[in-house]
């Protein structure tokens, strides 16, 4: 008994520091952004309706707007890199951090997730800016964000690009296995444990996986160390994983988009499919598809400028 006491009371001891070493500074990565950018940087709390967004914008006030949505587990930060060559190009570009995350509301119940919510945020941000239409770009779970915005919304999206993210439809086509990694989003479903998990040893396991899945290099110490801030900010962490527990929001419709839709193919995504994506063609009327030689699902952050001006030629064409 003694011994297993003396067990019991050493996994104790170092689960409470596990969780200890995931406390963060606050650190200004919009002053940080502002100085290597060498760009002027907005930073709002924006009311989008149910709740408040943090928000960044860059690029003349009177530019066609761009909306750019970050994937998990990042941030607005992700995007900095492609907004500034949009900035420079003269687009007014406005980059949300979305509910859940960094800076931006956090509501306790998952149910404030479901993506129909996140979806309703954007609009919102739309309302909110005095924007009729605007166009988009998303990647990773924004993507989802973003297709069921220009299936539902198309009268307020002006084009749409994403990043390996197949339209919602294009599973249902595809004959074949999905290799795609799958355990995140399993694990993700489980309540409180994956946000105590991913705290210990100073965000080992997230900080982890961003490098190993991404080319060497591309997630720098300081890098980390605003995603870590991020996750740590208001239990952030608990928050941005509660979608995979909210309920579904069926799409009924027959997946047709007459927007222009510019679709981008990574080779080295380990998350999506790339025939999977490539099927999502066969639902736009206007569609794009541009196949990179190199890139991973990081890629507007180990790439930003290509990307950046991939985006920019194409919303220039779609004015």
């Amino acid at each position: 008994m003694r011994v297993a006491s003396v067990c019991f009371g050493v996994i104790i001891v170092a689960l409470v520091l596990g969780q200890l070493s995931g406390h963060q500074p606050d650190r200004d990565e919009v002053s940080i952004a502002r100085a290597a950018l060498g760009i002027e940087l907005e930073s709002r709390r924006i009311d989008v309706g149910e709740v408040s967004l943090h928000v960044v914008l860059a690029g003349p006030d009177d530019g066609p707007p761009v909306v750019l949505l970050h994937g998990f587990p990042e941030f607005w930060y992700a995007w900095r890199g492609p907004m500034a060559v949009l900035a420079r190009a003269g687009f007014r570009v406005i980059v949300p951090d979305q509910r859940g995350y960094n800076r931006s509301d956090k509501p306790s119940d998952p149910e404030a997730y479901r993506l129909d919510r996140r979806v309703g945020d954007i609009v919102g941000l739309l309302d909110a800016l005095g924007l009729g239409t605007a166009h988009v770009a998303a990647q990773d779970v924004g993507g989802g964000v973003g297709w069921r915005l220009v299936l539902e919304h198309p009268e307020r999206v002006r084009s749409y690009a994403v990043i390996s993210v197949p339209h919602p439809l294009a599973y249902g086509l595809f004959e074949g296995d999905v290799d795609e990694v799958s355990w995140h989003r399993t694990f993700m479903q489980i309540p409180w444990l994956p946000g105590f998990t991913a705290r210990l040893g100073n965000w080992w396991l997230m900080s982890s996986n961003l490098r190993a899945t991404s080319a060497p290099g591309t997630f720098s110490d300081e890098e980390m160390d605003l995603l870590r801030s991020s996750w740590d900010r208001d239990d952030a962490v608990y928050a941005i994983t509660k979608f995979r527990r909210a309920s579904g929001w069926p799409y009924e419709g027959d997946g047709r988009i007459v927007r222009p839709v510019l679709v981008i193919l990574v080779p080295g995504d380990v998350y999506f499919n790339e025939d999977v994506t490539r099927l999502s063609l066969r639902f736009l009327d206007a569609g794009e598809l541009v196949e990179l030689d190199s890139g991973t699902h990081w890629v507007a952050q180990e790439q930003p400028e290509r990307i950046g001006s991939i985006f920019s030629e194409f919303f220039g064409r779609a004015r």
